[in-house]
């Protein structure tokens, strides 16, 4: 099992890999661009191609409209649509001539190092696409020219860079973070989950890193310390399906990963992913997607 873990790990790194990287402001854990400055950058790496993010973005379009590709999934956006991308998710960028808006690009040691421990769970709640839809839009004129107005200032106080510009910056993006929560809370997502969030997402982060070694929830639930019966109980409190249910959906998500990312053949795909037959990882594939692993890889 460890050598297949092993290389699994060594055919996702053929997938482009984007590290934070900000020249200009390295200690701040935080950067901001126009999206339609970036979609003519000269990378080392098609933006406009399947890419994995090890950072959290918030992608706010205020002009425009257009599609956004994560996870294998489009999400079309317009004048007033903010789209959450988690750090290790895979997303793709579509070319559109007539798009503006902001990418707000941060860490994880921002989240940590920069809100409390309360502040820090709501974040990553925000960011995680199993407990809600990754896309937010504002009908409301006023939330959204408000959203317009902090933006505008994360702009400027980064650009500033005096001896205060981090600290606002900082402070400005938390405001960020906050408000979309609160929008989110408010469409009623995130109610009556807090006492098992800090265990769901510890839960999620091992079931991708390890879904590969075992899909049964006995090996997750040795794991984190806990018994079958309270996992399951965690799971479903949370996002109302069982943990064997949620082990497989990442399951999935991380196979399709490999099927996108690597030139390698279905049989040592279905290897890697802990079968050691290939017939059996096509029905497995194809019980959750109506699809082979074939079509699915033409398909992307």
């Amino acid at each position: 099992m460890r050598n297949r873990s092993l290389q699994a790990k060594k055919w996702i790194k053929k997938l482009p890999k984007v590290n934070f990287d900000n020249q200009e402001n390295p200690n701040s854990y935080f950067d901001i661009l126009k999206i339609e400055d970036l979609l003519e950058r000269d990378l080392d790496h098609d933006v406009c191609k399947n890419h994995l993010v090890k950072f959290y973005v918030i992608l706010f379009v205020y002009e425009g409209e257009g599609y956004h590709t994560i996870d294998f999934t489009d999400y079309n956006y317009k004048e007033g649509t903010v789209i959450l991308v988690r750090k290790d998710q895979i997303q793709k960028f579509f070319r559109s001539t007539n798009v503006k808006g902001y990418l707000l690009i941060f860490t994880e040691e921002f989240i940590i190092g920069h809100l409390n421990k309360m502040e820090a769970l709501k974040a990553f709640q925000l960011f995680n696409e199993s407990l809600s839809f990754p896309k937010i839009e504002f009908n409301n004129k006023d939330e959204f020219s408000d959203f317009m107005v902090l933006v505008k200032q994360l702009e400027l106080e980064y650009h500033a860079k005096d001896v205060f510009s981090i600290g606002i910056t900082r402070s400005v993006l938390h405001v960020l973070i906050i408000k979309l929560f609160r929008i989110k809370d408010k469409a009623g997502y995130f109610v009556e989950r807090k006492k098992y969030m800090s265990q769901f997402l510890a839960f999620h982060k091992l079931v991708e890193e390890e879904c590969f070694k075992s899909k049964k929830v006995q090996y997750f639930s040795e794991k984190l310390g806990v018994s079958t019966k309270t996992l399951n109980n965690i799971v479903n409190e949370v996002v109302n399906v069982s943990a064997k249910s949620f082990i497989d959906e990442r399951c999935i998500m991380q196979i399709k990963r490999l099927l996108i990312s690597t030139d390698h053949s279905i049989k040592e795909i279905a290897y890697i992913a802990g079968f050691s037959d290939a017939t059996n990882f096509f029905k497995y594939f194809k019980k959750f997607t109506n699809s082979s692993p074939k079509v699915f890889r033409q398909a992307h």
